[in-house]
């Protein structure tokens, strides 16, 4: 096994019977040795089904129900947990904007429950999983996830304990993404798409997992993590399965951008750059004076005034895209 933070450790993962849940689960179950996992969620369908995939570590997989809404229930799911990754969330973007509060209540006050059942229990660690969409917001979802990465930076302010943010994009072959959705259509007379300007964020879930894992050996808490990923542009992908002449524009749903960011021209005020990935450092670390306490934060230095975004960004190729669909 290899040695890692979560060797010996109860993790707990909400929305735990997602794509990410699932696949963070089977990982750290196959690759460490974690003392247990523990799936919150609240779908008690989903939570069978995965007990029979997962029947092999029966001895140290848990199941428990619950919404990350009730704080009650999430409290009692977090006892004895040593670390928590907050993958819970509502995340259409044409939902949210119909249905605004039932995203509050998930998003945004589920994301304090978890920050409060935190502070009562013995966890040391959290690590929340946030969107490209809640760089400048210009949708509910967006919003609600950029309040939930505040709230949980924030949270350092007042505990010894650790908390930080994950930030990334499209899930390649995720639930709603954008590849599957095009492959549903291939027998249709028309491939309906937005607009074919948009650009988006691309990475798998084998390399969102492994990047959560990094995140969450190295955080100090109050820093937001982002990895450096490519972009495919939506032609490309229809030119991957030779659909570009069925093209029918719909035109950009409300909400909707036509390329992604994952670091606003504000917030690189405070992110430093390392090979593979980007840290937003909050007020938190500088309060604390640790930033210098920690070697890989020496001697970097801010690069304000700049974006990252979809548009300016290394694309993938036609046959990468034909490659990593092949594996979907």
């Amino acid at each position: 096994m290899k040695k890692n933070i979560l060797n010996n450790k109860n993790v707990l993962i909400t929305g735990g019977t997602g794509s990410f849940g699932q696949k963070f689960a089977e990982v750290i179950l196959n690759k460490y040795n974690p003392r247990k996992v523990i799936i919150f969620s609240r779908d008690e369908f989903k939570q069978h089904e995965m007990q029979l995939k997962f029947q092999k570590f029966v001895k140290k997989i848990r199941f428990f129900l619950g919404d990350v809404r009730d704080l009650q229930r999430l409290t009692l799911a977090l006892e004895d947990v040593n670390i928590v990754v907050h993958a819970a969330a509502l995340k259409q973007v044409p939902a949210s904007e119909y249905n605004p509060f039932e995203f509050i209540k998930t998003n945004v006050l589920g994301t304090q429950n978890v920050i409060d059942a935190s502070h009562k229990t013995n966890v040391s660690k959290v690590i929340s999983l946030s969107t490209d969409k809640a760089s400048s917001p210009v949708n509910l979802y967006g919003a609600t996830k950029l309040t939930a990465d505040k709230i949980v930076i924030s949270a350092n302010n007042f505990s010894n304990k650790k908390y930080s943010v994950v930030r990334y994009g499209n899930v390649v072959g995720s639930r709603g993404s954008i590849i599957p959705k095009i492959l549903s259509q291939i027998n249709d007379k028309f491939i309906t798409i937005t607009d074919e300007r948009m650009t988006r964020f691309s990475i798998t879930l084998d390399q969102g997992v492994s990047f959560v894992i990094s995140c969450l050996n190295k955080m100090l808490g109050g820093e937001i993590f982002i990895p450096k990923i490519p972009s495919y542009r939506i032609t490309d992908i229809l030119k991957a399965f030779s659909l570009s002449k069925k093209i029918k524009i719909t035109g950009i749903r409300p909400g909707e951008k036509l390329h992604e960011e994952m670091i606003s021209s504000t917030e690189s005020l405070n992110t430093i750059e390392f090979k593979n990935y980007f840290v937003i450092l909050s007020d938190v670390i500088h309060k604390k004076k640790i930033i210098n306490s920690f070697e890989d934060y020496k001697g970097k230095e801010f690069k304000p005034y700049t974006t990252y975004n979809s548009l300016e960004n290394t694309y993938l190729t036609i046959k990468q895209i034909k490659e990593m669909s092949a594996k979907l």
